[in-house]
């Protein structure tokens, strides 16, 4: 696997953090919540419509996220999706697995014997 096919399986597994994440701040539409999430990692991670909406339909579905259509000032309709306090939970709760489980990764991947400082 090279070096995006190892990014895209990172980023499908941490779709519903970065959603989540980006969704904290305000209500977002679809394309607003790709376009935060590519310019807050730098452009590390710029997810799909294939990746990103069944994220966004599973977290409604769950009550993380509610979301409405609304007119848009100069184009189509789009749909707003907005974090809820049960999301808001969900997010405290993969933040603290993502610091175990990152933690847990660069534990192992340091050289045998190396201090946990260097």
């Amino acid at each position: 696997m090279g070096r995006d096919g190892i990014r895209n399986e990172l980023l499908r597994g941490a779709m519903t953090y970065l959603v989540l994440a980006v969704l904290r701040d305000d209500e977002q539409y679809g394309y607003q919540i790709a376009q935060h999430i590519s310019a807050r990692s730098d452009g590390a991670f710029s997810p799909s419509e294939g990746s990103l909406y069944p994220a966004l339909h599973r977290l409604e579905a769950d009550g993380a996220l509610t979301a409405a259509w609304r007119e848009g000032d100069r184009g189509p309709r789009r749909r707003w999706y907005r974090i809820t306090p049960k999301g808001v939970a969900r997010l405290a709760d993969l933040e603290e697995e993502w610091d175990a489980f990152s933690g847990a990764v660069v534990r192992v991947s340091r050289p045998a014997g190396e201090p946990a400082g260097a």
